[in-house]
C-alpha cells in the first residue's frame, strides 16, 4: 500500500519537487502521529512554516530589491522623461546605457525580482499539489482508504458508479487508460483513491446505500478521515460552500461560521499581508513617470486591492484545507515582512550603492570603459538629470569640423573596442552625445 506513483505530479519540474516536498509533509505528519494527534489541518500550518522559512532568502532578496526599486525608480524615470520621443537608435542606446547605470549603482538586475519568482513559481505549484492531493504523498493517509478501496473494486458496477461523483471529471482520462482497463492493481487503486480524496460527505454516504456490504468499511475509513482533516470543529475535507449547505439545513449557527471563516480570514490575512510589502508611488501627479508607466502602477494597485477577493472566492470554493494553507501562508508571509521591513530599514542603502558603485566601476573598467564616464552615468539622480551638458566647440564651425573633432575625441577609446562590447557601445553613446550638443 506503500506504492503512491500514479496519484502524484509526474511533470518534468514540478514533479520532482513535489515529491521533495510530499516527504517534508509526510516526515511532519508522521511525526504528529507518534506523538498522538496525526492532523491533516495541523499538519498544513507546520509544513507551510517550514517551506516559507525554507524560502526565506529568496524573499529577503527580492523585499530588498522592492525597496531598492522604489528608491531607483524616480532617476529611472527621469531618464524616461529626458528620452521622451526620441526613437532613434542612437537615443534608445543612449537611454539604455543610462538606465543600465542606475541598475548598476543599485546593485540589482532589471530581471531579479522576475528570475526570483520564476524560482519560486514551480515551489509553489508543487506545495499545492502535495496540499490538494495529500494520500498521494503521505502513506498513512492513503492507507485509511484500505481495505474499502480494494473491497470497492471488487463489486460489480463501482468503477461506473463512482465516476457519477462531482468530482470524478478531474481524473476522466485515468478511467480510459489502458492501464485501468487492463486492471493494473496499483493504478486502479490510485484511481480510486484521487476520486474518493475529493468526494462530499453525502457521495460517501451514497456508497452505503448502494453497496450496504461495505457499511463498515465505509464507517471506518470516514472515522479516520474525520480524525485526519477535523480542524477546530471543521471537515477540512469539505469545501465552505457545501459547508455552509449543511450549516443552513441543520440550522447550525456554529457550522456558518465555521464555514463563513476560512474565507473572510483569507481575505484578511491576503489584504495584510499587501498592505506590507513595499508599495510603488500610484500617484498620477508624479510628472517624470510615463503614462504607461502611470497606468501600470495603477494596474498593479486594482490587482492588489482585488487579490483579497480573489482569494475569499477560491477559499470559499476549494475543500478548507487549502483555504487553511493560503491563510497560514499569509500569515507567516506577514510575519516575515516584518522581519525583513525592520531589517532593511536598518540597512544603509546610501553605504550599498556605493558599495555599488565601487563594484560597477571596477567591472566597467575592466571591459575598458572609462572610468570617468562611468561617474558621470552612476552618479545620476532625479536632482541633476536634466540634459546633457553642451560640449565645447568653436563658434563658426562646419559641420566637417564637427564631425572631425568628433572623430578624434573618440578614437583613442575605439582602437581598442570590440565590436559589441561594452565599451565600444558605450562610446557609441559618447559619440551620440557629442553630436547632438554642437
Amino acid at each position: 500500500m506503500s506504492d503512491i506513483l500514479l496519484t502524484q505530479n509526474s511533470g518534468k519540474i514540478v514533479g520532482p519537487i513535489a515529491r521533495l516536498l510530499g516527504y517534508i509533509m509526510e516526515g511532519i505528519f508522521v511525526l504528529l502521529d507518534k506523538i498522538g494527534i496525526p492532523n491533516i489541518g495541523l499538519a498544513i500550518i507546520l509544513f507551510t512554516i517550514v517551506i516559507y522559512l525554507l524560502l526565506m532568502p529568496l524573499t529577503i532578496r527580492q523585499q530588498k530589491f522592492s525597496k531598492l526599486s522604489v528608491k531607483m525608480n524616480p532617476e529611472l524615470q527621469a531618464i524616461q522623461a529626458k528620452y521622451k520621443g526620441k526613437t532613434d537608435n542612437e537615443s534608445m542606446m543612449a537611454m539604455n546605457m543610462e538606465t543600465k547605470a542606475v541598475y548598476a549603482k543599485y546593485g540589482v538586475s532589471p530581471s531579479g525580482s522576475c528570475i526570483q519568482l520564476l524560482i519560486q513559481m514551480p515551489i509553489l505549484l508543487a506545495l499545492y499539489r502535495v496540499i490538494y492531493n495529500m494520500p498521494a504523498y503521505v502513506a498513512k493517509i492513503k492507507e485509511a482508504f484500505f481495505p474499502l478501496v480494494d473491497n470497492l473494486i471488487a463489486q460489480a458496477g463501482s468503477s461506473e458508479f463512482i465516476q457519477t461523483f462531482s468530482q470524478a471529471r478531474l481524473f476522466s482520462r485515468q478511467f480510459t487508460d489502458e492501464s485501468f482497463t487492463s486492471g493494473v492493481t496499483t493504478y486502479v487503486q490510485n484511481t480510486f483513491i484521487d476520486v474518493l480524496n475529493k468526494a462530499s460527505t453525502s457521495e460517501w454516504l451514497s456508497i452505503k446505500d448502494k453497496f450496504p456490504s461495505l457499511s463498515a468499511d465505509v464507517d471506518r475509513t470516514l472515522s479516520l478521515l474525520d480524525q485526519y482533516n477535523s480542524f477546530l470543529g471543521l471537515n477540512i475535507g469539505n469545501s465552505p460552500s457545501y459547508v455552509m449547505k449543511e450549516a443552513v439545513a441543520s440550522r447550525s449557527f456554529l457550522l456558518l461560521i465555521a464555514a463563513l471563516s476560512i474565507p473572510v480570514l483569507s481575505a484578511v490575512t491576503q489584504w495584510i499581508n499587501v498592505k506590507l510589502m513595499p508599495q510603488q508611488d500610484t500617484s498620477q501627479n508624479n510628472k517624470n513617470a510615463s503614462d504607461q508607466q502611470n497606468a501600470m502602477m495603477q494596474s498593479m494597485k486594482t490587482m492588489n486591492m482585488m487579490m483579497p477577493i480573489m482569494s475569499a472566492i477560491f477559499c470559499y470554493t476549494l475543500p478548507a484545507g487549502m483555504g487553511l494553507y493560503w491563510i497560514a501562508g499569509s500569515v507567516v508571509r506577514s510575519i516575515q515582512q516584518v522581519v525583513i521591513n525592520k531589517h532593511i530599514d536598518k540597512m544603509d542603502l546610501d553605504e550599498i550603492i556605493k558599495k555599488n558603485e565601487g563594484k560597477a566601476k571596477k567591472k566597467m573598467e575592466k571591459a575598458g570603459v572609462r572610468a570617468q564616464q562611468m561617474a558621470a552615468y552612476a552618479s545620476m539622480n532625479t536632482k541633476n538629470v536634466s540634459g546633457i551638458p553642451k560640449a565645447q566647440s568653436k563658434p563658426n564651425m562646419t559641420q566637417e569640423e564637427r564631425e572631425e573633432a568628433v572623430r578624434k575625441s573618440t578614437e583613442y577609446y575605439n582602437k581598442n573596442a570590440k565590436p559589441g562590447s561594452m565599451m565600444s557601445k558605450a562610446n557609441m553613446v559618447r559619440q551620440y552625445n557629442e553630436k547632438n550638443n554642437k
